[in-house]
């Protein structure tokens, strides 16, 4: 299994520090934040990753990343996302990277206390299909809302105004090599973007999308709110950065 670090966009919403540097590129307690969405994939026993960012600072995280060495990686990777189409869009441009092999997705602003070691053991002995992450939350008409039955997903619907659930769906997936199939099945949304939301719904439709519920804390960090609350809950409980 590959692994896939979407870390696009423009983040107008951090602007005006955003003016000079990727979103994924600021501090979050001491470290940038593309360090923790790295540190999980190679938690979870990856170690060759594509970084798909974009916007005027893409050089950057190969200033700070290199070729990967530093932390233990056989290949980092990167491609460049033009404009702003969506999580599915930019996770399309992995497709020759992934080859044959399944991918574990995380977003770049994804940040979380745990490990994920256990979901993408239990992903490798599924076989095929897709696993996604959910977390109980108290807001969950923000995010993707899974609808669960006996165990097994039934329908996602993203940012409800009335959530069938409280399970939000995090920024972190595995897919098996169908998921590109799907992608090009899919149209953009009202937004103007392809939805990762569809391409769950199709593995949802196959019967072959499983989930786990996140253990510890999970945030992202795309706002100033949820920066400042990111960076909160690492410096006083940590986040699982063993080896960086």
């Amino acid at each position: 299994m590959k692994g896939v670090i979407l870390a696009g966009g423009l983040g107008s919403r951090l602007q005006p520090c955003t003016l000079v540097t990727n979103k994924h590129l600021l501090p979050v307690y001491d470290k940038p934040m593309i360090y923790y969405p790295l540190q999980a994939l190679i938690n979870a026993g990856i170690d060759d990753i594509l970084i798909v960012t974009g916007g005027h600072f893409a050089g950057d995280f190969l200033k700070l990343l290199g070729n990967g060495k530093d932390f233990g990686l056989r290949h980092l990777n990167y491609s460049y996302q033009e404009g702003e189409g969506g999580i599915a869009d930019a996770l399309s441009l992995a497709e020759y990277f992934a080859g044959d092999d399944s991918v574990c997705v995380i977003l770049g602003d994804n940040i979380i206390e745990g490990n994920i070691r256990e979901s993408a053991d239990a992903f490798r002995k599924q076989g095929g299909g897709a696993r996604i992450l959910l977390k109980e939350v108290h807001d969950a008409e923000r995010f993707g809302v899974a609808e669960v039955d006996h165990g097994r997903i039934v329908s996602i619907e993203e940012k409800p105004a009335k959530p069938k659930s409280n399970l939000a769906v995090t920024g972190i997936y595995f897919y098996d090599n169908t998921v590109f199939d799907f992608i090009r099945s899919i149209e953009p949304s009202v937004r103007g973007e392809l939805e990762i939301t569809d391409v769950n719904n199709l593995y949802v439709k196959r019967g072959n999308l499983y989930y786990d519920v996140l253990k510890g804390w999970w945030t992202d960090a795309g706002t100033f709110g949820s920066l400042q609350r990111a960076t909160n809950l690492v410096a006083e409980t940590g986040a699982n950065l063993m080896s960086l």
